[in-house]
This record gives structure tokens, C-alpha cells and sequence, in this order.
């Protein structure tokens, strides 16, 4: 059993990743807490994948006399895109997120739930 838990480290490492990703999405008011968590979690997605693309004595995916087993390639070429997609998504709500600081002072959850909610009063 031990032996089966080690040899699968990666998928181990991308599930306590994921774990604290998520826990940092839901717990945390701090909206820049919330996207690094959301980072977090999408680095463990990444790792899982390519993990996955990884075979045992594989090589990369190129004709060679000697290959006989290759690495699958598309896991990676999936995995290049969503880091661009990543990185874009990680722009946009940081550029989110200075607008509500300008709007509301502040980048506390809670407290701009708290000032929507007296803005919506009046």
C-alpha cells in the first residue's frame, strides 16, 4: 500500500495543490488572496495533466530509431494554452479588482458586500 501512495507522488502533490487553491478561493475576503488561491488551483490542474502525459521509459514524441514508447504530446500542448488562458484570466480580474478598490476603498469582501448593500439603500 505504502509503495502504491509513494509511487504516485505527483497526483498527491496535485491534490494537497488544489486543496489549498480551493480552500484559498473560498476562505479568504481578500480579493487578491482569492486569486492567488485561484492560481494555485490552476497549477495543480496543470501538474495533473501533465502528469498524466508522462509514460514510464517514454521519450518525446519524436521518430527516432531507438524510441520504441513514446510521451503523449497533447496533454502538453493542452497545457500550453491554459497557461496563456491562466495568465489572461489572472490580468483581468486584477484589473477587476483596482476598479472596485477605486470604487469602494477597499478590497475586503465583507466590507464591499457592506457598502453595496448601504449604496443600495438609497
Amino acid at each position: 500500500m505504502f509503495d502504491f501512495i509513494v509511487s504516485k507522488y505527483n497526483y498527491w502533490i496535485s491534490i494537497v495543490l488544489m486543496m489549498i487553491g480551493l480552500y484559498g478561493m473560498i476562505a479568504k475576503k481578500n480579493l487578491v488572496k482569492k486569486i492567488i488561491g485561484m492560481n494555485i488551483f490552476q497549477v495543480s490542474v496543470f501538474l495533473f495533466y501533465i502528469s498524466m502525459g508522462k509514460i514510464k521509459g517514454g521519450t518525446a514524441p519524436i521518430y527516432w530509431e531507438k524510441a520504441v514508447i513514446y510521451d503523449n504530446p497533447i496533454p502538453h500542448v493542452l497545457i500550453l494554452t491554459a497557461i496563456v488562458v491562466s495568465i489572461s484570466t489572472t490580468a483581468v480580474a486584477l484589473a477587476i479588482i483596482i476598479l472596485i478598490y477605486k470604487k469602494f476603498g477597499t478590497i475586503e469582501e465583507d466590507k464591499i458586500l457592506e457598502l453595496m448593500e448601504k449604496e443600495n439603500r438609497r
